[in-house]
């Protein structure tokens, strides 16, 4: 990136099928997505420090590790705590890295970067980001690919803010087929247990956000014939927006983008696919926690579209 790039860093658009993104290299994040000229995610200025992880990409893990603290290996490892108000290792360790430009043409562009092994964790892996939009909506991968020769812990998502229409999300719809919700404690939002969808959280049929506050993972979803799970927001006109994801991500963190700063606050709604659950390098595999082997490789899927 150079001195006179914006913020954001390097600008990448792409359009095809009344769809058009604009990716940001810092992060690799999705930083507008349009459709027919309305906005899907909610959007930041280029030459603007990304506010609330708004589309970044989440790696290698999304969400938080407890404490920063983890043991993988036989060993023991900590990280830099990056939410210290909750004392967090939070979203990964590239949302704040300047990918490189592998690819980009009219209606797909490919990021690239490299997680050096580092203290906390002392694994390379290479990250590989795919966007690409057509009539079906954007679509985006996340590959990781161990460039190490130990086993490393992998997990990755996205961080978008869905808009469905006019207003805030109070006056939205949200059709959310999970079967389950992980609880946490109020004040760190530390991870107790599963549960079944109960009260505010049994979002299975189409129901008002209104005044109801969330900031939790779900999983159990139901699934197409696919294995595609679909989360939808809609506008009281009908319109709207949906995510799908495939069976690699079996979880997705739900947040009503409650926010201390006014312009920030309730004016989307987060909703990012993931393929593990919250702490998951300490949950392990049972979580959905991936272990790549040297040299292997993982990837994952989704695709917002206009409703």
């Amino acid at each position: 990136m150079s001195n006179d790039a914006p913020l954001s860093g390097s600008a990448l658009t792409i359009t095809a099928g009344g769809y058009t993104a604009e990716i940001a290299s810092v992060g690799a994040s999705l930083r507008t997505l349009r459709a027919e000229g309305r906005d899907l995610v909610v959007p930041f200025a280029a030459d603007e420090v990304r506010p609330a992880f708004r589309g970044a990409v989440l790696a290698p893990w999304p969400n938080r590790v407890v404490d920063g603290r983890y043991t993988f290996g036989g060993r023991e490892h900590e990280l830099a705590l990056t939410e210290p108000k909750r004392h967090h290792a939070l979203h990964g360790l590239v949302a704040w890295t300047d990918f490189r430009t592998v690819a980009h043409e009219p209606d797909r562009a490919v990021l690239a970067t490299t997680v050096p092994a580092q203290e906390g964790y002392p694994f390379r892996v290479d990250v590989l980001v795919e966007y690409r939009v057509d009539g079906d909506g954007l679509h985006t991968t996340i590959t990781g690919t161990n460039a190490g020769d130990d086993a490393a812990p992998w997990g990755t998502g996205p961080h978008p803010y869905l808009v469905a229409g006019e207003g805030r999300i109070d006056d939205w719809t949200l059709t959310l087929p999970a079967a389950e919700v992980l609880e946490v404690t109020e004040d760190r939002l530390v991870p107790t247990g599963l549960a079944p969808v109960h009260d505010e959280f049994d979002l299975r049929t189409a129901t008002l956000v209104g005044e109801r506050f969330i900031d939790h993972a779900f999983t159990g979803f139901d699934r197409d014939a696919e294995g595609l799970a679909t989360i939808v927001l809609t506008a009281a006109d009908g319109h709207g927006v949906r995510v799908s994801f495939g069976p690699e991500c079996g979880w997705a963190q739900v947040h009503t983008a409650d926010h201390v700063v006014p312009e920030y606050h309730r004016v989307g709604l987060a909703v990012e696919p993931m393929t593990c659950a919250p702490d998951a390098f300490n949950a392990g595999e049972d979580s959905g926690l991936v272990v790549l082997a040297p040299g292997a490789a993982h990837a994952a899927s989704w695709t917002i579209a206009a409703v």
